[in-house]
């Protein structure tokens, strides 16, 4: 008996892990990697074709979106989920599918005006509709046999409708084990949902840590915040986008603003619009009206057993076509639009951003979580411009977020809800959290705590029954695409380095002669090179001359070598790049715009803050009274292994 651990391991999407009993293999969860991840996963350690079933904590697309994939690559078991969960995967395992046919047909017509190959899509509607063909529903709270001498058992995380966490029995040899999947654990006092309902044991705890280094503080008041920024935009002419997930989070908003529109918060705007431009958010938002009554909370309950539909108002309007969709911008009328993605990574959000971001008099509000490298993350660190659909948009609507609205419960009440597992179990597993969120958790629960709790990398595999590691493997940095490794001018960069480090060595140790006396020739012939004596260093130096672009491209060049790919830069920070001249130095900051494109461009991950600098002037007339005539301008690294 043992478990593999193969997503969402130091990173925040892609919850993947392996269970083993017996002669039996099945999944705890099957999901998409979102936004920017850092860490390589291992590959499915089993045949699909092999795998008897899939646990399924929630619908969230990081948690079930490569389940069509399964099933495309042979998977024929049983998907056991909650029945909402079951319900909102008709949709969004369907939309899924959809867009990864609809990006695949994109790419291919670009492929073939191009003359290159065509590729397939990661997965088709077929794959979708055979893999929702092989979910089994199953009740809150309720023992179920999965397989020969496994049980489980799914109880109410408070995160989305239907979410779960799921208890495990495991039995093998003689030797019975609990082991529990938190799942994503849910915020409490939220609209809707009820609060995460308790653990009472385990074993074994695999447990998320999304926000398991920060804290939502007071909950705010979330319909007084709302009426705000509703009013603020109003009075100024403006229209509020909502990027909004269109499953849970579109629900939340809908049920604030009928609160809203009932109390009649908003005032000179009475009957004001609110637009739901997704197609998923209007079939979630019927499948929410659908669900059974205990699956809210107390106050959603009684509005719906008192005739109350907590999700309308006057004037909402749903679009579904795409003439809907362009039509509300076409209408100059303050309103509100709630349309996905809430990252803003996809979906017809885009649209309107491209439509509205240019506007002053519009807001643009983030009510979730924007993960690193999408377009929401960008717009909420202050990114002053945009590309949307390949044309620049100026951001110059007020951007606001609305503090405190998290499905995800924070560090406090993720150790809450542990502290409800009594007594502690042996070993808790911190998953489903970025790398310093999932550290810096993990680091709370055994200092602070006493637990006894590690945070896995991908292929970490443990022993269930003798308590004991398999495997712990370090994390493994993703690499760079196979072009940009195979780039000549990137090796012949990284031959230059060698060369340096080897001449700048040999001149500290006092053996050559100072290469930097003819500094012209010097640069002409050593970009990179080393601070004597420090060998975990390297410095990239440029003439002045040369600080407009050439350092940019030198350093994406030097940085698409396979051999440099684990290169963490220590200073990086202007948000652009700039120049500051002056008596006797000169500099160049490569700043956040850069690092953004070589992230891009390379997939390496620039960190740090300041940018250093070191000033070497030309000793003419003696190097005083006068300004150099060539500066050396540093960028620097550290090589961690």
């Amino acid at each position: 008996m043992k478990v593999t651990f193969i997503g969402a391991t130091h990173e925040v999407t892609g919850s993947c892990s392996l269970l083993e009993v017996g002669n039996s293999a099945f999944l705890v969860d099957c999901g998409m990697e979102q936004g920017e991840n850092r860490f390589e996963n291992i590959p499915l350690p089993v045949n699909p074709a092999e795998l008897s079933c899939v646990l399924l904590t929630h619908a969230h697309i990081d948690h079930s979106g490569y389940l069509p994939l399964l099933y495309k690559n042979g998977f024929r078991g049983t998907v056991y989920a909650t029945e909402s969960t079951a319900s909102l995967c008709q949709i969004m395992l369907r939309d899924s599918a959809h867009i990864q046919e609809s990006e695949a047909e994109w790419k291919n017509r670009k492929a073939r005006r191009a003359g290159r190959p065509e590729a397939e899509a990661l997965y088709t509607m077929a794959d979708a509709e055979g893999v929702l063909s092989r979910f089994r529903p199953c009740p809150y709270n309720k023992l179920t046999a999965v397989g020969e001498g496994v049980a489980v058992r799914f109880t109410d995380i408070g995160h989305l409708l239907g979410s779960a966490a799921i208890e495990i029995w495991m039995s093998e040899g003689g030797v019975t084990k609990k082991m529990v999947f938190s799942g994503d654990v849910g915020n409490t006092h939220q609209p809707i949902l009820n609060d995460p309902q308790r653990v009472e044991q385990a074993d074994y705890l695999v447990l998320e840590s999304t926000y398991g280094n920060r804290l939502h503080g007071e909950r705010p008041d979330y319909v007084g915040a709302l009426t705000e920024i509703l009013q603020q935009t109003f009075d100024r002419g403006g229209t509020v986008v909502i990027p909004s997930f269109a499953v849970g989070r579109t629900q939340e908003m809908l049920y604030f603003i009928r609160e809203i529109k009932e109390q009649g918060r908003v005032h000179g705007h009475d009957g004001f619009p609110v637009y739901v431009d997704s197609p998923l958010a209007n079939e979630a938002t019927s499948i929410f009206l659908q669900c059974p009554t205990e699956n809210l909370d107390p106050e959603a309950r009684e509005l719906v057993r008192s005739g109350v539909n907590p999700l309308w108002f006057e004037g909402l309007r749903t679009s579904v076509t795409k003439e809907d969709s362009q039509a509300i911008n076409a209408n100059a009328v303050p309103k509100v639009i709630l349309s996905a993605s809430g990252m803003c990574d996809a979906g017809r959000i885009r649209h309107h951003l491209k439509h509205n971001l240019w506007h002053s008099e519009n807001t643009v509000l983030f009510v979730g979580y924007q993960a690193e490298g999408t377009l929401g993350r960008a717009l909420v660190d202050g990114a002053p411009s945009v590309k949307i659909f390949d044309e620049a948009i100026a951001v110059n609507a007020e951007i606001r977020v609305l503090a405190g609205v998290s499905g995800h419960a924070d560090k406090n009440g993720l150790i809450r809800w542990l502290q409800g597992v009594s007594p502690k179990p042996a070993q808790i597993f911190v998953n489903h959290g970025d790398d310093e969120a999932c550290t810096d958790f993990t680091q709370c629960l055994r200092e602070e705590y006493g637990y006894n709790a590690m945070a896995p990398y991908s292929g970490t595999c443990y022993d269930l029954a003798a308590g004991a590691f398999l495997a712990q493997p370090a994390g493994v940095l993703r690499k760079k695409p196979e072009e940009a490794a195979r780039d000549p001018r990137a090796m012949a960069a990284f031959s230059e380095l060698q060369r340096a480090v080897k001449q700048l060595s040999a001149l500290a140790q006092g053996r050559e002669e100072d290469p930097t006396r003819n500094s012209s020739a010097w640069l002409r012939r050593y970009r990179p090179c080393t601070t004597p004596g420090a060998h975990e260093r390297i410095l990239w130096g440029v003439k002045r001359k040369e600080v407009s672009a050439e350092p940019q491209e030198a350093l994406r060049t030097f940085f698409a070598g396979s051999e440099v790919s684990r290169l963490r830069p220590l200073f990086c920070a202007a948000r652009t790049p700039f120049r500051a001249s002056g008596r006797g130095c000169q500099a160049i900051a490569v700043g956040d715009h850069f690092a953004k494109v070589l992230r891009r461009d390379t997939g390496v991950h620039l960190h740090g803050v300041p940018v250093g600098m070191v000033h070497m002037p030309a000793r003419r007339n003696g190097g005083v009274g006068r300004p150099p005539e060539i500066g050396f301008h540093w960028f620097t690294f550290q090589i961690y292994a």
